[in-house]
């Protein structure tokens, strides 16, 4: 990185979708400054509201003074710009082209019924426990025996799920049933690789804050 670059990016500390561009400037050891935006107050910054005025959200990579939304392009213009370190994204075409394929796949099938897991109840929240149960088989199949999403390193579709692993214990607290590591093991011991990491350890928060501000979110939604 050049040095007049600056690097800024706004975030939420529980959001999987901010996580994911952390990982990837740690990876990439860019120096970059971290701004956490209160999305729960609706006191979001002028900031984010400049840099991103289309969808008022983050995550936010802002590069000399030029705005970058949404996770997964934030990760791949990291991987882009940054390239004296590690690719995040497989060289060969096919393979990137999965790598993405897999990543889409979490965000469109994972997100919405993970978060019911834990706001919403009865017959809702046991179908999305369910089907929070079928995604993770179906990745946990296409992770297999390897170490990482990539084979032998640790790349683009291990930031698009590790941030949903600190969430786990919240989705399976409000679900007794629901004990991903019994259905999941490979996903589970991939998640436990990942926290010895340094990059993911410094940006999951710890799983019983997590919990803490799950509980929030369910008293919003009137569980609690």
């Amino acid at each position: 990185m050049a040095k007049d670059d600056e690097v800024i990016l706004l975030g939420f500390w529980p959001s999987m979708f901010g996580m994911r561009p952390r990982i990837a400037l740690d990876e990439k050891e860019v120096a970059y400054e971290y701004r956490e935006e209160d999305l729960m107050g609706n006191n979001k910054s002028s900031l984010i509201l400049q840099m991103n005025p289309i969808h008022k959200k983050i995550p936010v990579l802002i590069h000399n003074g030029k705005p970058i939304c949404e996770s997964f392009i934030a990760v791949e213009y990291i991987d882009e710009v940054w390239k004296d370190k590690a690719p995040l994204l497989p060289s060969d075409p096919y393979e990137r082209a999965q790598a993405r394929f897999w990543a889409d796949y979490i965000d469109k099938k994972l997100y919405v019924p993970a978060r019911k897991t834990h706001s919403t109840k009865g017959d809702e929240q046991e179908a999305a426990k369910k089907e929070s149960i079928e995604v993770l088989k179906v990745l946990e199949g296409v992770l297999g025996d390897k170490t990482y999403f990539g084979g032998d390193n640790f790349g683009y579709l291990d930031i698009a799920l590790i941030g949903f692993y600190c969430w786990f214990h919240t989705y399976e607290t409000y679900d007794n049933n629901f004990i991903i590591e019994a259905e999941c093991p490979k996903i589970v011991a991939w998640g436990k690789r990942f926290m010895q990491r340094d990059s993911v350890a410094k940006t999951l928060p710890d799983q019983q804050k997590v919990l803490e501000f799950g509980k929030v979110i369910r008293q919003i939604y009137g569980l609690e």
